[in-house]
């Protein structure tokens, strides 16, 4: 019994700094987004898919279309969408894995 609550708590851990890593990577592209419209100097690609990797791929895409930002070169979305996908499958491999 105490086992299942110590995973339980892993497991909310796991979920906040989920939230976290992908909040930030929304905001990442929103502020690229305005320094595309005011002209200022850009964040690098690779941090996108770094933070991707990171699993924050889920803000990166959600920021990627409520921004209209990074949509017309087809490697981003794919790229990302891909994974996002190994993300959510990996993810759920774990959780049933450690099922309890």
């Amino acid at each position: 019994m105490e086992e299942k609550v110590i995973m339980e708590n892993y497991f909310n851990l796991i979920y906040l700094a989920l939230a976290i890593i992908n909040v930030a990577a929304f905001i990442m592209v929103g502020i690229d987004k305005r320094k595309s419209v005011n002209d200022s100097e850009r964040l690098p690609e690779v941090n996108f898919f770094l933070m991707s990797a990171a699993f924050g791929s889920l803000g990166i895409f959600l920021g990627m279309y409520f921004f209209h930002h990074k949509t017309r070169k087809a490697y981003f979305p794919l790229g990302v969408g891909f994974l996002l996908i190994q993300q959510v499958v990996l993810l759920w491999l774990v959780y049933k894995i450690a099922e309890f």
